[in-house]
């Protein structure tokens, strides 16, 4: 049945939202290459009229499809990261799988269809949100998405996605929602009396640069206002699409306002496909990092997550390769396993890795006090035990080896809100009373 909500004769699949002109969304086809890094499959987008006066992210949004993909089997399925879709935490009830009498519990499953992804409007009318952890770098960030489409099976923010009424596993990266008027919202912050500037943090939740922004182009937006009022940002991705906008991240870095961070999980190109399925391929993060480094705009390489008996191993290599490719300071992460994540995660090491996944499990509760996820501040981002000591002392020796170990600051002193259009011409007007 064809969606009541876009023009007659639209095909389900490859079809996009693009620019808002009026408040009315145009639908136009776009080449699956446009929307993906890679062979990923096509992109179906379902365009929702706003919701007026209502903040999604303090509602719960239902599933757009009519059954719950929870209730699909489960397994691999090609571009997609998570091979589960569990139950939403919040909810009082659950699918659960039921065998028909036909083998549909035992069948093969080697051949599941791709998952579309499907675009939801978020109508928030704030897009700054703040914090007060203390081990965080910053205070504030602007995320213009929710829910990721590289589909990195690791990824802390999978939990989130439980807060709109979706599962943290496949629906976090098929059931996105984008923000189109975050660059409107975020002027209006930015020009609110009082408003003190620090490092605004882009993408702390959610990647920036994911694919669907090389057509919605959410992310420029946001670079554009920040441009403007000499705002400083610093951005972490594992998007070779960040060199797009290397135009406003060059005048950015002139006046000390950009740090970008590539985030590089493993060097090894089979793994990252198995991981984080439509994310950049490491071959394309380390040219990414180097093109910055050309242009002048401070960049520098995040090893994370490092997973025990997984990619451990590579640390010295992901900082050595990131050093000799311009970055100028480096940063590394242990794998934290918050609520389904643990499911998720462990699900995908046993179809992925079933002959290590009891180890890797069994070396992760070593560096979390048994456990497999700790939130103490201080130490959710390093762990503690032995393992996650020795981890720590090789990250330091390698950062000094590599000259990663640097520390820079931007400057907060230059923010200034731009006058309004047309500000000027009426000051003009009133000088010839």
């Amino acid at each position: 049945m064809r969606d009541p909500e876009l023009p007659h004769g639209t095909p389900g699949l490859g079809y996009h939202v693009t620019p808002y002109q009026g408040r009315r969304e145009l639908v136009r086809e776009i080449e699956p290459v446009e929307a993906y890094e890679d062979d990923a499959p096509p992109l179906n987008v379902r365009a929702r009229k706003p919701m007026a006066g209502r903040n999604l992210a303090k509602m719960t949004i239902p599933p757009l499809a009519a059954v719950s993909e929870s209730t699909l089997p489960v397994g691999e399925r090609k571009g997609r990261g998570a091979t589960v879709n569990p139950p939403n935490r919040f909810e009082s009830k659950a699918a659960a799988p039921f065998d028909d009498g036909w083998d549909t519990l035992t069948a093969d499953l080697v051949d599941l269809p791709p998952l579309a992804t499907t675009l939801t409007r978020d109508a928030s009318r704030s897009v700054i949100s703040y914090n007060q952890s203390p081990d965080l770098g910053f205070d504030r960030a602007v995320n213009p998405y929710r829910g990721c489409e590289h589909g990195c099976v690791y990824c802390y923010a999978r939990p989130s996605h439980a807060y709109l009424g979706y599962s943290p596993g496949l629906d976090f990266e098929t059931k996105l929602l984008f923000k189109p008027d975050v660059a409107e919202l975020l002027e209006k912050e930015l020009r609110k009396p009082g408003y003190v500037a620090r490092p605004l943090a882009l993408g702390s939740n959610t990647d920036p640069y994911q694919p669907v922004d090389r057509t919605l182009k959410l992310t420029r937006g946001v670079l554009e206002v920040l441009d403007r009022f000499n705002h400083p940002v610093t951005i972490v991705t594992k998007s070779a699409g960040v060199l797009r906008d290397m135009d406003i991240l060059h005048r950015m870095a002139e006046r000390n306002l950009v740090r970008v961070c590539m985030s590089v999980t493993t060097l090894d190109g089979n793994l990252a496909r198995r991981m984080e399925p439509r994310a950049a391929s490491p071959a394309r993060r380390i040219h990414a990092i180097e093109q910055l480094a050309r242009a002048g705009i401070p960049v520098g390489v995040l090893a994370a997550p490092m997973i025990p008996a997984l990619n451990d191993a590579e640390m010295e290599k992901i900082l050595e390769t990131a050093s000799r490719a311009g970055a100028r300071w480096g940063g590394y992460i242990l794998l934290r396993l918050p609520h389904e994540l643990k499911q998720i995660f462990e699900d995908w090491l046993n179809q992925h890795f079933p002959d290590r996944a009891r180890h890797v499990l069994e070396l992760i509760r070593e560096t979390r006090a048994g456990a497999l996820n700790d939130t103490k501040y201080g130490q959710r981002f390093s762990g503690t035990g032995v393992y996650a000591d020795l981890l720590a002392r090789r990250f330091e020796r390698a950062a000094r080896q590599w000259g990663l170990d640097n520390r820079e600051t931007l400057d907060t002193t230059a923010f200034a809100a731009p006058p309004l259009p047309g500000f000027q011409l009426a000051e003009a007007q009133l000088s010839l009373f």
